[in-house]
C-alpha cells in the first residue's frame, strides 16, 4: 500500500484487493497463453539486453525494447504475440527494465531468466475501463467475463489487474485500486515488541503470543507426501549421463501420477502458507487499531538465517513480513511505526535502573534478575519495555 497525505484529514491510498476468480476452460487456456508469452518476452529482452552490454557496452532503455516489441509481433514466427494482451506485454518489459534500475542501485542482484516452473503471472493497465466489475464477474482484456468472487468491496479506481495461478491450480486476480479516505482512528496506546523463535512475540504490556510453529506441524505430513513423490520420479528414471544427470523414460509433464502428487504437495505448502498469512494479518491488524506508537527491533533477518540451524525456524515465523505489514497499516490508522536500532542492547539492560548485564548474551537465560536494584525480569518482556523506551527517546529527540 501506499499513502499521500490529503487536505481535510483525508490520504490518498494505493492499495491493491486480491480475489479468486473461476475462468472457464477456454480462457484458462488463453491465460496459459498470456503467461508464456509475457515469460518469452522477458528473457528475450534479457537476453538481448545482456548480449548487447557484453559485446558493445551498450545499455538498451525501455522505449528501445517497446519499439524493439512492435516489430517483434510482427515477424511471422512471432506472430503468437498478438494472440496476448499488448499491454501485459509491455509491463513485462517495464518489470525488465525496473530490474535493471534495481541492479544498477545496488538494490538487487543482477535479473534472471523466468521460467515455466515458477509462480505464473502477468499484469496488465486499466485503459478505458477495459478493467472492471460487473456484477458477479470480472472484465479483463482479451479474456472477457470472468467469475470473481468479491470477498469485499472494491475502493475507488482500478489502475491495474495481475492475474496468477498457484502451484494447486487456482486462479487469483489483484486489483490495484487509488482512493481517497479518512485517516482511521487509534486507540491512542503506545507499545513495544520483541519477536521470537519460542514465542511469536511480546510485547511491553505482558502479552505473550504463541509462536504456531505451522511448518513443524506439518512436517511428518510434508516428508510423506514428499517421499511419495520422490519414489515416483525415481522410478521413472532410465538412466543417468555421465554428469549424473537423469535420463526419464517419459517426461515428467506427461507423468499423471506425478503431476498429481506435486499438486497434493503443494497444496500442504499452500495450506502452511494460508494459516501463517491469517496469524500475521490479524496480528498487525490489532496492533495497530489499539496502539498510536510501534516500536519493534530492526532485525538482520537475511544476516540470521546464515545459521543453518535456526535458518528453517526463522523463515517460518516471518518476522520481515510482520514488521512490513506493521509498518504498511500503521500508516492507515495515523499510528507510528520506529525501528530501534538492531545493536541496541534490549534484552541486557535493566528497564528499572538502566544496568547492562553482559551474562544475559547467552540465549538460555530467560530471566534474570538485576544485580543493582534487585528487580526480576523476564527476559522477552524487558527487551519489549526497553524498545518502547529506546523508541520514545528517539521520538523526543526528533
Amino acid at each position: 500500500m501506499l499513502y499521500k497525505e490529503d487536505v481535510n484529514n483525508t490520504v490518498k491510498i494505493t492499495k491493491g484487493f486480491k480475489y479468486r476468480i473461476y475462468p472457464t476452460e477456454s480462457q484458462k487456456q488463453m491465460m496459459e497463453q498470456t503467461f508464456g508469452n509475457v515469460r518469452f518476452v522477458y528473457n528475450h529482452f534479457l537476453n538481448m539486453r545482456s548480449e548487447e552490454w557484453k559485446n558493445d557496452h551498450k545499455s538498451i532503455c525501455y522505449n528501445k525494447t517497446s519499439s524493439l516489441l512492435t516489430d517483434l509481433k510482427k515477424e511471422e514466427e512471432c506472430s503468437w504475440l498478438n494472440l496476448s494482451d499488448s499491454m501485459a506485454l509491455q509491463e513485462s518489459l517495464r518489470d525488465l527494465d525496473r530490474a535493471f534500475q534495481n541492479f544498477f542501485k545496488k538494490n538487487n542482484d543482477y535479473p534472471v531468466f523466468h521460467s515455466k516452473h515458477e509462480k505464473q503471472s502477468y499484469r496488465t493497465r486499466n485503459q478505458n475501463n477495459s478493467i472492471r466489475i460487473e456484477g458477479n464477474r470480472l472484465i479483463l482484456p482479451k479474456i472477457g467475463k470472468v467469475k470473481i468472487k468479491l470477498s469485499r468491496d472494491i475502493k475507488g479506481r482500478i489502475l491495474n489487474a495481475t492475474i496468477s495461478r498457484t502451484k494447486t491450480g487456482k486462479y487469483y486476480v489483484s486489483l490495484c485500486c487509488e482512493y481517497k479516505e479518512d485517516i482511521k482512528i487509534n486507540n491512542g496506546g503506545a507499545i513495544g515488541i520483541d519477536v521470537g523463535l519460542k514465542e511469536f512475540y511480546t510485547d511491553s504490556n505482558g502479552t505473550v503470543v504463541d509462536n504456531p510453529k505451522y511448518l513443524a506441524n506439518y512436517d511428518k505430513k510434508l516428508l510423506k507426501e514428499q517421499k511419495k513423490l520422490s519414489r515416483m520420479i525415481e522410478m521413472n528414471i532410465d538412466h543417468y549421463t555421465s554428469n549424473r544427470v537423469p535420463v526419464y523414460k517419459k517426461p515428467l509433464s506427461e507423468c499423471k501420477n506425478i503431476q498429481k502428487q506435486r499438486v497434493k504437495l503443494a497444496r500442504i505448502h499452500e495450506k502452511i502458507s494460508d494459516c501463517r498469512s491469517d496469524l500475521l494479518h490479524k496480528a498487525s491488524t490489532t496492533l495497530v487499531k489499539e496502539n498510536q506508537i510501534i516500536a519493534v527491533e530492526d532485525l538482520n533477518v537475511k544476516g540470521m538465517i546464515r545459521n543453518h540451524k535456526l535458518a528453517r525456524s526463522i523463515n517460518d515465523v516471518s518476522w520481515s513480513e510482520f514488521h512490513r505489514l506493521l509498518e504498511c497499516k500503521a500508516k492507515e490508522y495515523d499510528s507510528v511505526f520506529i525501528k530501534v536500532p538492531r545493536f541496541y542492547a534490549s534484552s541486557q539492560t535493566c528497564h528499572v535502573c538502566g544496568y547492562k548485564n553482559a551474562l544475559v548474551k547467552d540465549l538460555r537465560i530467560r530471566k534474570w534478575t538485576c544485580p543493582v536494584c534487585g528487580s526480576h525480569h523476564d527476559r522477552d518482556h524487558n527487551a519489549a519495555i526497553n524498545i518502547l523506551n529506546e523508541a520514545l527517546k528517539m521520538l523526543d529527540s526528533v
